[in-house]
């Protein structure tokens, strides 16, 4: 994923957020935490630690105990509730649509709402099934129960950005999808968050989902406590405490991998993996090392040859991917 932040996207800065239910019992105790415009931050704990509570205030439907959201810089609890919520996307986990609406009407939804014409909804709609890979023809008037559960999903990421929110909240929404289409899901969510850039706030229970969403990832403990906030690769080579080091698991090394890109200037002569033609497995410049390690344990070779526009600029091996990943600083 591309992480740079797009300057036009909306920051959202949380002060001293704090709830408190009427029993006493403290969801979220005072937790600070700023999310760069145009990139995806990722809220990751124990189940109960309060990740979900605190999505849920960014959009008022629980309202805060006390502190502060700030969506660009201006307050949420001073805004009208309803009208903040048409102006955030939100994505849950079993999507939400409405069973008697088409495709094409639960799309439209808040642009009904705030009034859009019939032809502006239209043209919207159209727009936003293309970009979720839905053919319009195909899908627009058919009714949930037609389609299957990555489509309904896909349909959810269309509803939540259909009137251009400022903001985009995500509850955990591929845990619900088998896994072979959580991983097309995941990189369909990849491919959307580069075409719009919104500022998105996703709570998973899945390190490895986060690792590969989040630009950021929040580690959080009992009451929302924040233990870490870093980077993927920083999270995984240098957690910052006992607790964030046990919730990555000894298999952290093997992440690293994922987020680790080839070495250009570490790379062999072609030669050396036995030439471009010698059998060896290709990988593009662009891969990361976890891609090219895979390369090699599926084809048996201890080496990839590597590729920049379809050209061969050099080779990696299985131990250049060790002393790769050794030499990576993600603080740096």
């Amino acid at each position: 994923m591309d992480r740079t932040a797009n300057p036009g996207a909306a920051p959202i800065s949380l002060d001293r957020l704090r709830k408190v239910y009427p029993d006493g019992t403290v969801a979220v105790d005072e937790l600070s935490l700023d999310v760069e415009g145009g990139e995806v931050t990722v809220l990751i704990g124990p189940s109960g630690c309060g990740k979900s509570t605190v999505l849920r205030m960014v959009n008022r439907l629980i309202e805060p105990s006390g502190g502060r959201v700030l969506v660009d810089g201006e307050d949420v609890t001073e805004a009208d509730p309803v009208r903040l919520r048409r102006t955030i996307g939100y994505v849950i986990q079993n999507v939400g649509l409405f069973p008697h609406q088409t495709v094409r009407a639960n799309v439209g939804t808040v642009p009904r709402m705030l009034g859009w014409d019939k032809a502006r909804i239209a043209a919207r709609t159209d727009e936003l099934l293309e970009l979720v890979g839905l053919e319009p023809d195909r899908y627009a008037q058919r009714y949930p129960h037609e389609l299957s559960g990555g489509q309904r999903q896909r349909v959810g990421f269309a509803r939540a950005l259909a009137a251009d929110p400022v903001v985009l909240l995500m509850d955990e929404p591929f845990s619900a999808v088998d896994p072979i289409n959580r991983g097309r899901l995941q990189d369909e969510f990849r491919r959307l968050h580069q075409a719009v850039r919104k500022t998105t706030i996703l709570v998973t229970h899945d390190l490895q989902e986060a690792v590969k969403l989040g630009d950021r990832i929040a580690v959080l403990s009992d009451h929302a406590h924040l233990e870490q906030y870093a980077t993927p690769a920083e999270l995984l080579a240098k957690p910052a405490n006992e607790f964030v080091e046990r919730f990555v698991g000894e298999d952290r090394g093997i992440m690293r991998l994922s987020v680790t890109p080839i070495p250009r200037d570490g790379l062999r002569p072609v030669g050396e993996a036995g030439g471009a033609d010698g059998g060896a497995p290709t990988v593009p410049v662009t891969a990361t090392l976890r891609e090219a390690f895979g390369a090699m344990l599926a084809t048996g070779h201890g080496a990839v040859v590597v590729l920049d526009g379809g050209s061969p600029i050099g080779a990696l091996t299985a131990a250049d991917v060790q002393v790769a990943l050794a030499a990576v600083d993600p603080a740096a």
